[in-house]
């Protein structure tokens, strides 16, 4: 197995990481679940790279597009607070 296999693991935990924090009450946990999802799009498109899972890529730039702008909604409500 090649290193660049074990990329998965570490996006699959900060996947199901940010997806616990998500669903926090506060704010500033939801903003580190968003630091979280954009890590592991980042994590899951170096290996989709990797394994011609061309799907997968495409797949992890819309979440990043969603994520991004949950985050931007997430830290207007928090500065409106």
């Amino acid at each position: 197995m090649e290193y660049i296999d074990y990329v998965q693991w570490p996006a699959m935990l900060a996947t199901v990481i940010s997806a616990w924090f998500i669903g926090s009450q506060r704010a500033y946990r939801r903003m580190v679940a968003f630091w979280g999802f954009i890590l592991s799009n980042a994590l899951w498109v170096i290996w989709g790279l990797h394994a011609d899972a061309y799907a997968l890529i495409i797949l992890e730039c819309l979440l990043l597009g969603m994520n991004a702008r949950g985050f931007k909604k997430n830290f207007e409500g928090h500065r409106q607070s």
